[in-house]
């Protein structure tokens, strides 16, 4: 009896593609959690038929193993936690891996304006001494641009940073004052 025959496999050299893309999702799935696009994806690389890649996709969100609307809440509250990213860079991270935008937006309303602020507070704070010596404008564009970076509004960063620099003392009479941002 061939190997192909005792697995339950038809010979011929591949397993059933519905297999292939079941064995393909779970794969990944037990890695880390993805999205349902995410997978399609990795099946469509792996040469698995559409129709089938519909069926087991259709399959794993009946009985939960994919859950965008999960998956996008869950990678809200850890991104922002962790890497202290805001609404806007939340949103384009979703949406690269293929969350629908309502789910998108969904999931980025959960967070807390209040919480929003004060992570960007604690980001001010953290690298406020790092930037110690160097002229006030200077600090100001450093900082401001880092939580740009981390997709934090122009206006909201200005006023964390100015009053961080403000609390310690720094010369802000020398810092233009943007006015596009207010």
């Amino acid at each position: 009896m061939s190997a192909a025959a005792r697995e339950g496999r038809p010979a011929g050299g591949g397993a059933d593609p519905e297999a292939k893309a079941r064995e393909i999702c779970l794969r990944l799935l037990s890695a880390s959690p993805r999205t349902r696009a995410q997978l399609a994806d990795a099946l469509r690389r792996k040469d698995v038929p559409a129709d089938v890649a519909d069926r087991v996709l259709a399959r794993f969100t009946d009985v939960g193993l994919i859950d965008d609307e999960a998956f996008a809440q869950a990678w809200v509250q850890s991104r922002h936690t962790g890497r202290g990213l805001a609404k806007r860079a939340l949103a384009a991270e979703l949406r690269r891996r293929g969350v629908a935008d309502d789910t998108v937006n969904e999931a980025v309303e959960s967070l807390d304006p209040a919480q929003e602020e004060e992570t960007a507070r604690a980001l001010v704070l953290r690298r406020l001494p790092s930037t110690r010596g160097a002229d006030p404008a200077k600090r100001m564009r450093r900082l401001v641009g880092m939580l740009a970076r981390k997709g934090y509004p122009p206006g909201l960063s200005y006023r964390v940073v100015k009053e961080a620099l403000a609390e310690e003392g720094a010369d802000l009479d020398t810092v233009p004052d943007p006015a596009p941002f207010d």
